[in-house]
């Protein structure tokens, strides 16, 4: 896609953010959906139709195009899937990456996705630890197909309908917060802010992070959008409680966590 389109649906992008925020209304996506997916693909196309599908699909999808990248968000964020190329740039290959992660006893379902199609290099993929492997050209339901079959085998799906921290209290399948017994009433967007943090607790989450789950922005908006997300949010849970849940970590990003 031409560079001056990829600047154009940019712009749109942050005209909705501000939009959005100015007029307290609601996305048109559906938040009902907790999947996330980490896509690592270094060509822009196939990430963009890949990541595209998924999100049509009701997933969260976050991609990345480099090895390097790929493994350290691989390694360390929660993902229920993680669907990644064999041959990638900057020194870290795909079967490097789910190497890594089987090593470190992680057992996030893996997708190959290659255009290795031999059976040499399929058997290679599956022994390296992935547990499916999908040759290039694909067609996109049939990727979608062993996705879902990958997460039905692993059970992921609807495992935790709640979190909890303190007596912050979400329902994830009612989409519902209470705090100290009281309701909570949130737009969908931050709901999702929340869920994120929470999933997250007592760790710091920067920026970068929010805006790729949360927004689904791959790049910095000229915009103060997660400032007042976070500061509606923070109104809304610990204004009235005690004791504050919701911190700001200078320098870094937040932090949800039960103690100052």
């Amino acid at each position: 896609m031409p560079r001056g389109r990829d600047c154009a649906a940019s712009s749109r992008k942050v005209a909705e953010v501000e939009d959005t925020l100015a007029t307290g209304g609601q996305w048109e996506r559906s938040y009902s959906q907790t999947m996330r997916c980490l896509v690592i693909e270094d060509d822009a196309e196939t990430a963009r139709y890949i990541r595209g599908g998924l999100e049509e699909a009701g997933y969260t999808a976050v991609v990345c195009r480099n090895g390097v990248e790929g493994l350290h968000l691989a390694t360390n964020e929660h993902w229920d899937i993680v669907i990644l190329d064999r041959m990638l740039p900057g020194g870290v290959d795909g079967l490097s990456i789910v190497t890594t992660l089987r090593q470190l006893g992680k057992q996030t379902p893996v997708l190959i996705l290659s255009a290795l199609a031999s059976v040499d290099e399929r058997v290679r993929g599956l022994r390296g630890g992935g547990d499916d492997y999908l040759t290039k050209p694909f067609v996109f339901a049939e990727l979608l197909a062993r996705v879902e079959a990958l997460l039905r085998r692993t059970g992921v799906r609807e495992d935790v309908p709640e979190l909890r921290v303190a007596d912050l209290h979400l329902d994830l399948r009612m989409r519902k917060v209470w705090r100290a017994g009281q309701p909570i009433t949130l737009q969908p967007r931050e709901f999702r802010l929340l869920e994120y943090l929470v999933r997250h607790q007592g760790q710091v989450v920067t920026r970068t992070m929010l805006l790729e789950a949360v927004w689904d922005l791959h790049f910095q908006p000229q915009t103060n959008v997660i400032d007042v997300q976070i500061s509606r949010l923070r109104t809304k849970i610990d204004k009235d409680f005690a004791p504050p849940l919701l911190h700001t970590v200078r320098g870094a990003g937040y932090m949800v966590c039960a103690h100052d």
